[in-house]
């Protein structure tokens, strides 16, 4: 037999901070590939890189494969801290799978000092052992003053921290009040009844009004008003390519970079109280089942009544603060009704398979400095609820009204999950007397759901919650209409926030083109807007998930920050998750650190059962599962390396 020659495979090199990595494919039917240290040939995080696979995959383990070559470079900047020397500087990356450091020259550093946070470009890539060498083309500031951690975020990710002059230019152009001319041919909703804007308390882009009113036939009318941007934003505008090429606004504690420059997001495009305003209205009729009987949309023009905060509406709906209920009273009624049609709905849902999985959010308080001087759960009540399933209600509505009218259109799409991975949750659920019920052409939310109802409020449910969602598939938009499966629901979109999110306000145009043309928009139109959704539907996707790298870096620095002070302060915690070499336990805080083997206790050596997702003691016999709770001491906390390490308090102390 002649040389079989051996297939490459094109795919993105993702690295671990001890040197190897995984290769990933875009296509999902092929699984990740190993790449050890000795193979990794000089690849980065994130580059695009050719491959062999020289062991193939077996039920053991991983196939292995070699990076070959590396076809496109996924960064030419990085940040980090500067580490200066006599004749010359290194920059320590942040990004601790960027796996090596940039050798600075003398004179390629900027009069960058010793511990600044830096940006340095790269002039040449590592090879054969050798550093990567570079040029600082930015300084930060030094580690430790206020506000640099969260720059260095924003430079990392390379989000855009000021909009360019054409588009301050054009915004700061927008009016003040709105137009008579704007009003013409739009349904007037002002002054008919209450509307109201129900957000938290330091909420400035306020995108979503409603109002809620029960027939005397037990149906219920749900009006949703959205701010008009498209209406503002206009196709082609400077405005509308910046807001493309963000695709969504980034939230970081102290400082928000938004998709729109504030003139709109937090001017004329916000539903701000006793102003007139641009609107699109989704008008449903309810019936006592929650099921939406008809609906409409419509362009139009609002007055909000009142600005309402989440706490609030909850005082009122509670009747807990007579003050309150005093202040509001003549609208009680108004948020009753709101609290019913929200509980009807909500119960629909979970009948459908609702994933209601309920997984504390941290909030994270900063002090005028920007450091973080307190972490705990993020306190949702049912006031936050009853917005939630307005939302989803006008979303799937108009998601199924223009799935119908086979309109170009984005959509929010949850496939259903892989099985292999709902048997890998299944593995760890079974030990403790449950199973999701899935086969490979059944696999249901309601499946799901009902696992989720059995476990609320043991001590199971963060940690299922949690072992559910990592088992689940990432949402993302897409042109088709394929439905979303942690909502259980067949057609879905984002319609409520086009002030932050770009497929909002792509959907807001198509639906205002539909309204205008009659419901008969010229075909190659459609065919435009076909081509364009499927394009922004991918590159909104892409902006989502670096926005949720970038909030989720910020958080880990914060926690991190916040810990340093407390080393050899003890917590009670929970063990969220278990690996080859430790396990990662939550404090009540929602702050999370890693126990390593040598952490927890001397004289012991640990079993890891991968299927049980257990560790087990081979001298006591104990056994740590995901769940349990135990008693920790901090050992390490450092926002430099975004790290919090914790050792177990044991009996014997």
């Amino acid at each position: 037999m002649g040389n079989k020659k051996k297939r490459k495979y094109d795919g993105i090199f993702r690295a671990n901070e001890k040197g190897f990595g995984f290769v990933e494919f875009e296509s999902e039917d092929m699984e990740d590939v190993f790449i050890p240290v000795k193979s990794v040939n000089g690849a980065l995080n994130g580059d695009t890189v050719q491959i062999n696979i020289f062991k193939p995959k077996t039920k053991e383990r991983r196939a292995e494969g070699k990076i070959v070559k590396i076809l496109k470079r996924d960064k030419d900047t990085v940040v980090g801290i500067f580490q200066k020397s006599k004749s010359f500087g290194f920059v320590v990356p942040d990004d601790k799978k960027f796996d090596t450091d940039i050798f600075i020259s003398k004179n390629k550093c900027m009069n960058a000092r010793n511990n600044d946070k830096v940006v340095a470009k790269i002039i040449k890539y590592p090879e054969k052992g050798k550093n990567a060498e570079g040029e600082i083309i930015e300084v930060l500031g030094n580690v430790d003053l206020a506000g640099v951690d969260m720059l260095s975020v924003v430079k990392e990710f390379d989000l855009p921290n000021e909009f360019p002059l054409p588009v301050t230019l054009e915004a700061m152009g927008a009016p003040k009040k709105v137009e008579k001319k704007a009003m013409k041919g739009r349904k007037d909703f002002r002054d008919i009844h209450p509307l109201f804007t129900i957000d938290g308390e330091d909420a400035k882009d306020l995108d979503d009004a409603v109002y809620v009113k029960k027939n005397e036939d037990g149906t219920y009318l749900l009006e949703v008003h959205i701010a008009d941007v498209s209406h503002y934003v206009l196709e082609g505008s400077e405005l509308d390519k910046e807001a493309i090429r963000r695709g969504t606004s980034v939230y970081m504690f102290d400082r928000v970079i938004p998709m729109l420059p504030v003139e709109l997001s937090n001017g004329i495009c916000s539903l701000n109280a006793g102003e007139d305003r641009l609107a699109l209205s989704c008008i449903m009729e309810i019936d006592k089942n929650g099921i939406v009987v008809s609906s409409d949309v419509c362009k139009s023009i609002i007055k909000v009544t009142e600005r309402m905060s989440y706490t609030n509406v909850y005082k009122i709906i509670t009747n807990s603060d007579a003050e309150v209920v005093k202040r509001y009273e003549k609208y009680v009624d108004d948020f009753k009704a709101m609290e019913e049609l929200a509980t009807i709905l909500k119960e629909r849902r979970l009948k459908q398979g609702y994933l209601n999985l309920d997984i504390p959010e941290s909030k994270i308080i900063l002090d005028e400095n920007g450091k973080a001087i307190e972490v705990k759960k993020y306190e949702l009540t049912f006031a936050n609820e009853m917005i939630e399933q307005f939302m989803l209600t006008a979303n799937e509505t108009i998601a199924e009204k223009f799935y119908w009218l086979e309109a170009p259109f984005i959509y929010r799409v949850h496939e259903e999950p892989d099985l292999d991975k709902v048997n890998e949750t299944n593995k760890f659920l079974f030990n403790i007397g449950y199973k999701i019920k899935a086969s490979k052409d059944n696999i249901k939310p309601k499946a799901f759901a009902e696992v989720l109802d059995k476990i609320k409020d043991t001590e199971y449910e963060k940690v299922i919650s949690t072992l559910i969602l990592r088992s689940l598939k990432i949402a993302r938009y897409e042109a088709e209409n394929k439905g979303h499966f942690g909502i259980a629901s067949k057609y879905y979109c984002h319609f409520t926030s086009p002030i932050r999110r770009y497929p909002d306000l792509f959907i807001h145009r198509v639906i205002s083109e539909y309204i205008a043309s009659g419901y008969n928009v010229d075909e190659a139109r459609l065919q435009e807007l076909y081509g364009k959704a499927i394009k922004y539907a991918e590159s909104s996707s892409d902006s989502e998930k670096l926005a949720t790298k970038a909030e989720r870096e910020a958080e880990d620095i914060k926690k991190a920050e916040f810990m340093e002070d407390k080393i050899g302060e003890e917590y009670d915690g929970i063990i969220s998750s278990i690996t080859s070499f430790g396990m990662f336990v939550e404090l009540e805080s929602t702050v999370e650190g890693l126990i390593r083997f040598e952490n927890m206790g001397a004289n012991e050596y640990y079993i890891y059962d991968e299927n049980r997702k257990t560790l087990v003691g081979e001298r006591s016999k104990r056994v740590f599962k995901i769940g349990d709770s135990v008693r920790i001491r901090v050992i390490e906390a450092n926002k430099l390396l975004r790290k919090i390490a914790f050792e177990l308090v044991t009996e014997e102390e």
